[in-house]
């Protein structure tokens, strides 16, 4: 047992946060900690680390138990330059580096009467810092904080110049490099781009230790967690797997819990019934007294709640804007005398479309937006505003700058346009603040509570083009579902930065890749986009070789990519311009097949061998491809199967009746780990024919 707690209670005031909690942190596990905002996560984390006492209850830590703990928000300033900041992060050998340079610099002074002596410790100082690895530290400390989206320049920056989130990025790195037994990080990606966020899910799932994490992302928590612990109720409830594990366990066990509680209640009113109908009758007595004294003892079977929460977004019905919202035209932008930041942009925005911007950090995703907004004019080319343009903002930073003086319907109502018909306090209600929610202090809400409420002034008034910036940062997953569905249901123009994968797959219909000075336009939500490939994660750059990525399977943007939500647009060119296409309707290449045949056909050749030599190319295609179609298949239906029968011991695992025969539940708990193992084994199989047989369609053209 690397930490664990018993009995936990916690309580603000009247309000109690949660009571009678017991936790246990294992060696090698990964646990997302999840549940609503202001529901105790921050709370439990710190209790645990001890930096906040337990109302009741206690909490066990190995002494020489090494803990690093990222909080949502750092203390203090940083003195060092960013490498220096990250090294320290490495414990002893940062100390002996320390040394090192202690002596290095007395080593010049050869008049020193200790001279010798100072040789003699610079040289075991140097021995032991070679033998703990202490010289791959520094190209280590490189490799993380090229993963975290530092370029090499930024390690010799003095860290105090760094904003906000770029120092969250570095104190993440020192903890990574001071590889502690336990790492605890409290909403890690808030900061983070879809790059950084990919690299941080492939080095926590390579972390010895044991890891407690705080998410609101579900990809991130799928592709980490190997256990979700949700608050929720008062209480904290363990589920084994990941996040799409857990909801199917969670919808079991409430499902189970309302069966108990219905035959509860039937029994309650079975015994009610009785009570009633012989009361009054002598040789009953016994009976009713009994009953009555049983009816009196039971514990009300109590249903827990997915989430108390609901917030619904609403966006009221915005004015018309032209059918072009904003168009760049071979634009570059550059600050001073410093390299483009973006080169040759060419594409059109339509109204009604939902846009993601992804990329690095740094790339110009900024500058995009000011371009596209007209705050900012191109160096070279053109940007054109459509007419009748409305637009809302949301910043990452403007829950940051609300007034904690101020009520949450203070602050609402001095942003929302009076008048309209509307009940401001209705409106606010619909944003998770109803009733006496919005007189609380704003100094009181949860880092959650104020996102929504600076979301909630944004969308205040009708707009034709909202851009978010990181607007799911501190949301709880509820909340994050309902911005989802508010956004797709939205009647105008979204431009979305986010780094949450999830989120863009559920609405954007198109997305922006802004990378190595390039915007590219991709129809659809390209995988490859969200998760680039390993050499991309360290360097936070793609190669370019004058060649316009596009979506996958696609030559221009109006050809329909792999995978992609929606295709059919008619954009093309490159980097996504807005000119109409060179190329066939579907933007699709012609075959080498096809091209054969042009040759054919220019020598003379007839149509009717043309047609058999195409029959005779479409057999041999089939004749290779069918065998791996059908391993794909196969794969995949014993895939779901084995998913199935995962699904089906979780089930029974989520039974508290079974728990009370310990040898089931050792048996149970086999099966599972064996299912699981075979189920992520045939996925794998699954996962490597889909890849043999797309390398084989593309060699076949």
């Amino acid at each position: 047992m690397v930490l664990s707690a018993s009995g936990l209670s916690k309580s603000h005031g009247n309000r109690t946060l949660f009571s009678n909690v017991t936790f246990e942190l294992k060696g090698g596990r990964r646990v997302a900690l999840v549940g609503g905002n202001g529901v105790g996560k921050t709370t439990l984390i710190e209790i645990l680390l001890g930096r906040q006492d337990p109302d009741d209850g206690v909490v066990h830590r190995p002494r020489d138990l090494q803990i690093g703990y990222l909080p949502q928000d750092l203390v203090g300033d940083p003195s060092g330059t960013v490498l220096e900041e990250v090294l320290a992060g490495a414990g002893v050998l940062a100390e002996i580096a320390d040394d090192l340079r202690r002596l290095e610099a007395r080593l010049g002074d050869v008049d020193d009467p200790e001279h010798d002596r100072v040789v003699e410790q610079y040289g075991a100082a140097q021995s032991r810092f070679e033998q703990l690895g202490g010289y791959a530290l520094e190209s280590e400390a490189h490799r993380v904080l090229a993963g975290l989206g530092f370029a090499p320049a930024d390690s010799s920056r003095q860290a105090s110049e760094l904003s906000g989130g770029w120092r969250m990025r570095m104190a993440l790195a020192r903890l990574l490099l001071s590889n502690p037994d336990v790492l605890v990080l409290d909403e890690p990606t808030n900061h983070l781009d879809v790059d950084s966020v990919a690299w941080l899910e492939e080095r926590l799932n390579q972390f010895p230790g044991s890891l407690l994490f705080v998410s609101h992302d579900r990809d991130f928590i799928d592709g980490v967690a190997n256990r979700v612990v949700e608050v929720s109720g008062g209480s904290a409830i363990e589920y084994v797997g990941g996040f799409a594990e857990f909801v199917l366990a969670r919808e079991a066990r409430i499902a189970q819990i309302e069966a108990a509680a219905a035959q509860q209640q039937r029994k309650m009113a079975q015994s009610e019934a009785f009570v009633e109908r012989f009361r009054y009758k002598a040789t009953k007595a016994r009976q009713v007294q009994s009953r009555i004294k049983a009816m009196e003892k039971i514990e009300t079977i109590e249903v827990p709640t997915v989430a108390k929460l609901k917030a619904k977004f609403a966006f009221p019905e915005p004015g018309r804007s032209s059918r072009v919202v904003a168009e760049l035209k071979n634009a570059t932008v550059a600050y001073d005398d410093d390299p483009p930041v973006l080169s040759n942009v060419s594409f059109a925005v339509e109204r009604g479309q939902k846009v993601a911007l992804v990329g690095p950090n740094g790339a110009g995703k900024t500058t995009l937006v000011k371009m596209l907004v007209g705050e900012l004019a191109p160096s070279e080319g053109s940007v054109e505003i459509g007419a009748n343009v409305d637009i809302a903002r949301f910043d990452q930073h403007q829950a940051e700058v609300l007034n904690p003086t101020r009520t949450a319907y203070q602050e609402f109502e001095l942003a929302a346009t009076p008048g309209g018909g509307r009940n401001l306090r209705t409106v606010l209600g619909s944003f998770g603040f109803p009733g006496d929610a919005a007189d609380r202090r704003i100094a009181e809400m949860s880092g959650g509570e104020c996102t929504r409420l600076a979301l909630a002034k944004v969308m205040a008034d009708p707009v034709n083009l909202l851009i978010l910036d990181e607007p799911t940062n501190h949301l709880d997953l509820p909340s994050c579902d309902l911005l989802e569905d508010a956004l797709r249901a939205y009647p105008g123009t979204v431009l979305l930065v986010t780094h949450d994968r999830h989120l863009i797959r559920s609405v954007a219909d198109y997305v922006i890749e802004v990378r190595n000075g390039r915007a590219i336009w991709h129809i659809g939500v390209d995988e490859s986009v969200l998760t680039p490939a390993g050499s991309e994660l360290t360097s936070g750059t793609t190669a370019t070789t004058g060649v316009t990525k596009r979506s996958s399977g696609a030559s221009s943007p109006s050809a329909k990519s792999k995978g992609s939500k929606k295709s059919g647009s008619k954009k093309s060119g490159s980097n996504g311009s807005a000119s109409k296409p060179d190329r066939p309707p579907g933007g699709e290449t012609k075959s080498e097949a096809s091209e054969q045949d042009g040759a054919d056909r220019s020598a003379g050749t007839s149509r009717k061998d043309q047609r058999r030599a195409g029959a005779q190319n479409r057999a041999e295609r089939n004749k290779t491809l069918r065998p791996l179609q059908q391993d794909v298949k196969k794969l995949e239906r014993q895939w779901e199967k084995a998913e199935a029968r995962v699904a089906e011991i979780q089930n029974e695992l989520a039974d508290p009746a079974v728990y009370a025969d310990t040898e089931k539940v050792t048996e149970l708990t086999t099966d599972h780990h064996l299912a699981k193992d075979h189920a992520a084994e045939l996925f794998s199989r699954w996962e490597a024919a889909v890849a043999k047989l797309e390398r084989a369609e593309a060699e076949l053209g």
